[in-house]
Parts: C-alpha cells; structure tokens; sequence
C-alpha cells in the first residue's frame, strides 16, 4: 500500500478555553509558513469580531504549514459543545489529532465529548499538556486524567500508547519532560510526534475520485464552496463531476475552481490528489456529507452525521411599540431571507415556518449556539423578538424524551451543599464527587436540559462568581412529568411610556432589581426590574416629581440610586417566562412581556387558572 508521506492532516481537539487556538498560532508562526511581512496577529485563526471577544472558537477552521519537506494539514476545531456538530465531521478528514489538556484543569465535559468523536473514528492521538508554566500545574496527575478517560471510552491499545508533548502555548514552548524548566522556545517536540505517529493517508490516486463535502462556507462571488478532503482519486479544475446527493440522486457540473490552504490563505491550485484538504466551487446546492465522484463510477461514501438539534426558539418580527427605531432590516422577508441564508453554512441549524408569516421557529444545538446566531444579526443591523428557549422532546421506542445533559461543577467546598440542593431541584442526579484536597470539589450531574435553561445566572450569584460550570449534551432519557427550571420571581412591568427617572426608580428600587438606567425610553408592558416576590407588579416608573415652590428643609439632599443591573443578550434570554419576549435591536436587548395591556394580561392569567382547576 502506497502512503502519501508528504502529507499529514490533524484537527486540534480541546475543552473550551485549554489554549488550542493559540497553540495553532504558535504552531503557524515558527513553522516560517508566512510571510514574514506578514505580522501574525493574536488568535489569528478565530477571524470573526464574536469568537475575538469571547476567546471561543465557533467554527472550524483549517490552515496549513510546511515542516521539514512535510506538509502538515490542521483543523482548529470548536471546544464547545453547541458546535459538536463540526468536530464530528471534522474527524472523518483527518487521520490524527492532537488532544490540548490545560496542566491545572485537566480533562473536563467538553474534553470528553471531543475525544469520543475522535475514538469513534478510530483516529491516532496525540496529548499535548498545554500551560506547564502556570504556577498551579499538575502535569503527572493530569495524564493520568487523561489516561483514565481513554480507557473509561473504549480506546484501544494502540491509542492508549499516545505519546505526550507538554507545553506552554502562550510563550511559544515546548518539551517532552514534565519539568517546567526543561522547556525550550519552539515548537519542533510536537511537529515531530505529528510526523512520527499520524499516520501519512494512503496514496490511492490512481483510482476514481472519491471528495466529500464536510464543511460548507459562502462566497458572494463564487457562491457555495465545500470544503472536505480527497480520500480516492485526483480532483482539477474543469473537471465535469457527478455530485452524489443525500437523497441518492445525482447532479452533474463542471469543477470551476479548487483551493488549498496554506498559512492563513486559500491558495487556488490546479488539481489536487487523494490525503488532500481542499475547498470546491462550481456546485450551487452542495451539502454537507455529499460526495463527488467522476461521472462514469458514481460511488458514493456513507453518509456524515451530524448531531440533532436539543432546543428551539421562536423567532418573530418584532411589533412592539419601539420596532423599527433602530435597526435597518425589520421585515418577515429580511428575517427570513437571513436565517434562509445562515442554513447555507450552519448544519446543525434548523428553521421553520409556523402558522403566522411573521414568526419561525428556529432549533440549535443549546442556547450559545442560538445566541451567538442573535447577536450576529443584530450586529448586522437586523431587529427581530425572540420567545424563552424550550428543548427538543421526541419519541424513542414509543416513549417520550427529553434532552439530558452531562454537567460537571466546581466550586469551594463551602457553596456544595447550596449547588447540590439546587441541582437536586431541578432533577438532577449527581453521578460522580470528586474532593481535590484544595478547598475545592468537583461535582458531576446528570440534568434534564430543560432544568439547565437560566440555571447560570442562578449558579453564578449562589458560587459568589467562584464555581465553574460546563455542561455537554449526554443522551435522550424519559421526560420527568413535572415543571422544571423557570424564574421563581416576577416581573417589574412598565405602566406607561416614557422616560426612566431618578425619582420613580428610587421608590421602586425596595420592590425588586431595576434593569433600566434614568432617562432610558420605556413602553408600557415592558419588563424594567425583577420583582422581589413571586407575582409580576405593574410599576410607574416614568413619574416625575411635582415641583412646588415651598423649599423643604432636606432640598439639598441628593438623590442617590443603586446602579441598575443590565442584562446582556444571554442573561435577558436566560431571564424569560412563557409569557415574554426578548426584543433585540442593534442598540437594544429590551424585556417585555408578550401582552401589553396590563388588563389584557390579567384576563389572560384568569382565563389560565381556570383552564388548569378545570
């Protein structure tokens, strides 16, 4: 059997946050692949403004650099799980990967949901211990973490015997001791593991083409461009191809245009040969998992899967009595045009029309992935509302389930009990304790997703900031018959428009938590504090205060308000009842409540409870 030894194609895997993205930089910047002009900016593989202020990785991206005669393909791949979707297909282009643990953290949630997609494929791993030179670093215990997880999911001998390559991204170093002082500046331990245990593809290029299509991006020029990789064959430009679609039929068309990656740039090349990562054009209606193959031996490949989407939203025009102040695209046609157009890229995204032309509802993979899909449209200039997240139920062998999640805490020992019985509320399991002997305990639960949904902001204030959450998707189990999660207090309702003053919020201020600042433009109906008890209280928070002209003994008092807690995008989605929608403009992320009319809303309530006592 021929290999291809020119060639090697890794993804970097990692929990969120352990450092991969900026072990690509690193990997990419000694390797002298750039132009030397070129100055490499930080985190230079997550290009768009949200995975920049983040810190996240929301798509995979691929680069490529040239070691040594060797040229080594590499996927960057999301940490979180709302992007599973992308590991999962990225892991049927490569031949290795390269695990990134942090040497304090260790193995966490997403750690684990990574490393299954890799194992599952049978892929060669490699362990590189990231940040050795933090002061808190255990990096002995920590392979051993990693090596009880490989064995806790089924790896077999060969990639139990993974080499280990331990590093410190951020300063650009590396070695193969555990000891912090034996790092040396470069990179060239883990371009040689690379080299020495991935294997080189198989060099079959002589047979029929064989590409399939595991990512998707859009061009305005060129249009659809589907990026995979050759596993049979030779590819070029001009080519006349048969596209081979999910549905078994096939459609033919001619290769316009091929890219290969190198650096940071997509290179347009001639043709390419089977091991190669490459990006097509030509095709309109390409999809992910479809193969092209040449016109005259259609041979399909198996199918890709991609995860199913866990929770839904409603997506709706936005009618409230500010639309269309602010944002430059209001109407159903832009709305829809636009999520039409985020299905062209986001598989695991699903969208769908309801009975009014004005409203979709819209399934993701959990809330990141639906919030994420928010705010870049509002930065875009698009107004819309959205209805609280509901998760995804369906029936398996006549049952009906619900998405269950696996969570994994750790806190001060002194919040444990506070996060047990919280947890517990919500119908959680508690499935593992770990006590690290610091102060510090790590819990791990199993959760119903519906229980999770608003949990954090809860989480947070209950940790003092302290307690680290993550959670990842597990598996569909039967649903729980009973009300979970949800906000336990009511809301602030505006009783009128106007403007925010000092002097309404103070008298307020002793109901609940204010959410507007003074001067802030309110609607009537719209959500402006959390009440301190259960009901919702209609408050008159534009009331100015009557001037007279007899001077009072305390008039040079001033007037002193605490500050108001604004909510982000996240946290106002988090905060939704049934019975509200979240406005969301370029400028505002408003709370208000689906009715306006206070009356309206009290009939409604009425109609609610005597429909239940029936």
């Amino acid at each position: 059997m021929k290999l291809r030894e020119d060639i090697r194609n890794v993804a970097i895997i990692a929990h969120v946050d352990h450092g991969k993205t900026t072990l690509v930089d690193e990997l990419l910047r000694q390797s002298h692949t750039l132009d030397e002009r070129k100055e490499l900016q930080e985190r230079a593989m997550d290009s768009n403004d949200i995975e920049r202020e983040r810190g996240i990785t929301i798509l995979a991206k691929n680069t490529a650099i040239q070691y040594n005669g060797t040229r080594i393909n590499i996927m960057d791949t999301p940490g979180h799980s709302d992007f599973g979707g992308e590991v999962e297909r990225i892991m049927k282009m490569v031949d290795g990967v390269v695990l990134v643990v942090d040497a304090y953290e260790g193995t966490m949630p997403q750690t684990r949901f990574v490393l299954k997609k890799a194992l599952e494929q049978r892929i060669t791993p490699i362990v590189v211990v990231n940040k050795i030179d933090k002061p808190s670093a255990r990096p002995e215990e920590v392979v051993d973490e990693v090596l009880e997880l490989f064995i806790e999911l089924g790896a077999d001998d060969d990639q139990l015997d993974f080499p280990v390559v331990y590093a410190s991204a951020i300063n650009g170093t590396s070695s193969l001791s555990d000891d912090p002082a034996d790092q040396e500046h470069t990179m060239n331990p883990i371009y040689d593991q690379i080299i020495e245990h991935i294997p080189a593809p198989v060099d079959n290029s002589e047979e029929p083409l064989q590409f399939q299509v595991s990512l998707l991006d859009y061009s305005d020029y060129v249009g659809r461009i589907g990026i995979g990789r050759v596993f049979r064959g030779t590819i070029k430009v001009g080519d006349q191809v048969s596209l081979m679609k999910l549905d078994g039929s096939a459609k033919n068309f001619r290769v316009t245009k091929i890219f290969g990656f190198l650096g940071l740039d997509r290179v347009e090349i001639q043709e390419a040969k089977a091991g190669d990562l490459i990006a097509v054009s030509g095709m309109e209606d390409i999809f992910v998992g479809e193969t092209v193959t040449p016109v005259d031996h259609q041979d399909a490949l198996p199918i890709l899967h991609i995860d199913e989407p866990t929770l839904q939203m409603t997506f709706l025009v936005n009618n409230s009595p500010f639309a269309g102040r602010e944002g430059k695209f209001v109407t159903s046609r832009k709305i829809e045009e636009r999520l039409m157009s985020e299905l062209q890229t986001d598989v695991s995204l699903r969208v769908e029309n309801t009975d009014s032309p004005d409203a979709w509802i819209v399934s993701g993979r959990g809330e990141l992935h639906l919030s994420i899909l928010i705010e870049n449209m509002r930065r875009e200039g698009y107004e819309l509302q959205v209805s609280r997240p509901k998760v995804i139920e369906k029936e398996v062998d006549g049952i009906l389930c619900e998405p269950f999640e696996r969570v994994q805490i750790d806190t001060p020992e002194e919040y444990m009990g506070g996060v047990i019985e919280s947890l517990g509320q919500r119908k959680g399991e508690m499935l593992d304790m770990i006590n690290s002997g610091n102060g510090q305990v790590r819990l791990i639960f199993l959760v119903p997703a519906r229980g999770l949904i608003g949990y954090s902001t809860e989480f947070m204030s209950m940790t003092r900031g302290y307690g680290i959450m993550n959670h990842t998707f597990d598996q569909y189990l039967p649903k729980i018959q009973t009300q979970l999660g949800g906000r336990r207090n009511g809301a602030l309702v505006s009783i009128d428009t106007g403007k925010a003053t000092t002097y309404s919020i103070m008298s307020i201020e002793e109901r609940g938590t204010v959410f507007v600042e003074p001067t802030t433009e309110v609607y009537g109906g719209m959500i402006v504090g959390e009440n301190s008890r259960e009901n919702d209280l209609t408050v008159n928070i534009t009331r100015a205060k009557q001037m007279t002209n007899v001077r009072s003994a305390n008039k040079d008092q001033t007037s002193v308000i605490k500050k108001p807690k604004i909510l982000t995008l996240e946290e106002s989605l988090q905060f939704l009842n049934d019975d509200e929608y979240c406005e969301v403009t370029p400028e505002s992320v408003r709370l208000r409540k689906q009715l306006l009319d206070k009356g309206e809303r009290e009939r409604a309530a009425k109609k609610k409870k005597n429909s239940e006592q029936e």
